[in-house]
C-alpha cells in the first residue's frame, strides 16, 4: 500500500504544479525570459585547438652546467591542446567578441558558435594576461550584441544572471545576487578587481556574461572558488571582471593590439599599527613608500621615501595591492591624484602615469654567455638605503645562452668574479679580469644564490 500511496502523493504534487496559474490577480508571473531572449543570441561558445611546446627534464641533463660540459641537447615535444569556453559578441557590425585571455591562451585555431547554431573561425585582434581579457573577430551577418552597463553603480544585492558554456553541455544560465564588490589579492590575475557572485559558475563558463535584469551586461565570468577538496565545481563563490574595467582593455586591444601600461615608478609596503606609531599617524591602514625609481612620475610628483598614501583617485588605499591595480589599470597619460602623510602632516599630489624608461642592454654585449638576456640598470631611493643602482634581467629568451647558462627574468646581480657591481661598465670591467669563467651573485625572488658561468 504504501508504494501506491506514495504514487498517488507524487501525482497529486504533479496535478498542483500543472495547474499553477499564469497570472495572479491580472498580474503575469515574473520570469527572466523575455530578457534571456534578447540577451542569449549575444553569448557564444567558443572551442580552441592549441600547441604548447612542453620541455621534457631529465635527471641529470637538466643542469645546466652538466648539460653545457656534455653538450647534451634540450628534449622538447609538441604538445596539443584543446579548451572550451564561452565569449560575448559586443560589436555586431564587426564582429568583436569579448572573452577571457586563458580561454584562447595558445589557441592555433578557435571556432565560435552561435546561438542558432552556425560555427565560425575567429581571428585574435589582441589579449592580455594581466586582466585575463581579450578580442576575437569573427565574420557573419545578423550577429546580436549585448548592451552594456555600468559596473560602477553595481551594490551587493543586486540580482544578476550568468550565461555561458559549463562543462561544453552548450548555453546555460544561472541566476543570484551580487555578493561583494571589488575583491582583489586573489591571485588570479595580475589586476583584480572582481565582482563576486554566488550565481552558478563552472568549467566553460569562463568568458561569458553577466548581466543584469536588464539585460546588459556588468561582467565577464572569469574564475571559480574550488573547495580545498580537490572540488572543481561551483561552491557558490564565482568571479567576474567588471565590464568597465573589460571595455577599456577591450577599446585598447582594437586599437592597438596589446596594452601599454605606464607605472608610478614607487614601491612600498603595507602599514601595521606598528609602523603607524614609528611615523607619528593615526591611521589603520595605508601603503608606505619605501623606495622610488629615479626620473619616474612618482619622483617627478614630488613622492618621497617614507610618504603614507591613504587614497588615490577618492578611492581607500588599504594595502599595496590596491595601489598595484589602480596604476595597472590606468592609460598612459591619465592622473592619480594621491592623498598621503608627510612627517604627520597632510599633503596631495598629482601623479601623471607615464612609461618608465629603463637603459637596457643585450647580454651578448657583457659576454657571448649572457646572449639572449636583455639586461637593465635601475636607479631608485630606497627607505633603508638612500639612492641606490643595480642590474636587472629583464627579459630572456627561452632556449638562449643565457637561458642555458641559468639566468631567469628578475634575476638580479649583486656581483660578478666577487666584484660588486651597480651598472654596466662595472659588469664589463668585472667580467674583463676572467674571461675564463664567471661567478655570479644574484637575488632570485627571495633567494640569494650563486651561478657558475663558463
Amino acid at each position: 500500500m504504501r508504494p501506491s500511496l506514495f504514487l498517488l502523493i507524487l501525482l497529486a504534487l504533479g496535478t498542483a504544479q500543472a495547474a499553477l496559474p499564469v497570472a495572479i490577480d491580472g498580474q503575469p508571473l515574473p520570469s527572466l525570459a523575455p530578457m534571456l531572449e534578447m540577451v542569449t543570441p549575444a553569448v557564444v561558445n567558443i572551442a580552441t585547438r592549441g600547441q604548447t611546446t612542453r620541455r621534457i627534464e631529465l635527471p641529470l641533463p637538466s643542469d645546466p652546467i652538466f648539460r653545457r660540459y656534455f653538450d647534451i641537447p634540450s628534449i622538447e615535444r609538441i604538445q596539443e591542446t584543446q579548451s572550451l569556453g564561452s565569449g560575448v559578441i559586443v560589436d555586431a557590425k564587426n564582429g568583436y567578441v569579448l572573452t577571457n585571455s586563458h580561454v584562447i591562451e595558445d589557441a592555433i585555431e578557435i571556432t565560435v558558435t552561435l546561438s542558432d547554431g552556425r560555427e565560425l573561425l575567429a581571428e585574435i585582434i589582441g589579449r592580455d594576461p594581466d586582466t585575463d581579457i581579450a578580442v576575437i573577430k569573427i565574420q557573419a551577418h545578423k550577429l546580436r550584441q549585448v548592451a552594456m552597463a555600468d559596473s560602477s553603480q553595481l551594490r551587493v544585492g543586486d540580482f544578476v544572471v550568468a550565461i555561458g558554456n559549463p562543462f561544453g553541455l552548450g548555453q546555460t544560465v544561472t541566476s543570484g545576487i551580487v555578493s561583494a564588490l571589488g575583491r582583489s589579492g586573489l591571485g588570479i590575475e595580475s589586476f583584480e578587481d572582481f565582482i563576486q557572485t554566488d550565481a552558478s559558475i563552472n568549467l566553460g563558463n569562463s568568458g561569458g556574461a553577466l548581466v543584469n535584469l536588464r539585460g546588459e551586461m556588468v561582467g565577464i565570468n572569469t574564475a571559480i572558488f574550488g573547495g580545498g577538496d580537490g572540488n572543481v565545481g561551483n561552491i557558490g563563490i564565482g568571479f567576474a571582471i567588471p565590464i568597465n574595467m573589460a571595455k577599456d582593455i577591450m577599446h585598447q586591444l582594437i586599437e592597438h593590439g596589446e596594452v601599454v601600461r605606464g607605472r608610478l615608478g614607487a614601491r612600498g609596503q603595507d602599514l601595521t599599527p606598528q609602523l603607524a606609531q614609528a611615523f607619528d599617524v593615526e591611521l589603520s591602514s595605508g601603503f608606505i613608500v619605501t623606495q622610488i625609481e629615479s626620473g619616474s612620475p612618482a619622483d617627478k610628483a614630488g613622492l618621497h621615501v617614507g610618504d603614507v598614501i591613504v587614497s588615490a583617485n577618492d578611492k581607500k588605499i588599504r594595502a599595496s595591492g590596491d595601489i598595484h591595480n589602480l596604476v595597472g589599470l590606468l592609460r598612459i597619460g591619465q592622473t592619480i591624484d594621491l592623498k598621503l602623510y608627510r612627517q604627520g602632516e597632510e599633503k596631495n599630489l598629482t601623479v601623471v602615469i607615464q612609461t618608465i624608461k629603463i637603459p637596457v642592454i643585450d647580454g651578448s654585449r657583457w659576454h657571448k654567455q649572457f646572449a639572449g638576456a636583455t639586461i637593465g640598470e635601475i636607479r631608485e631611493s630606497s627607505l633603508q638605503q638612500g639612492l641606490v643602482s643595480y642590474l636587472k634581467v629583464v627579459e630572456v629568451k627561452i632556449g638562449s645562452n643565457a637561458w642555458e647558462a641559468g639566468i631567469r627574468e628578475g634575476d638580479i646581480f649583486y656581483s660578478i668574479n666577487k666584484q660588486l657591481i651597480r651598472n654596466h661598465d662595472e659588469a664589463l670591467e668585472a667580467i674583463q679580469r676572467n674571461k675564463r669563467g664567471m661567478i655570479l651573485n644574484i637575488q632570485r625572488g627571495n633567494h640569494e644564490l650563486y651561478l657558475l658561468v663558463k
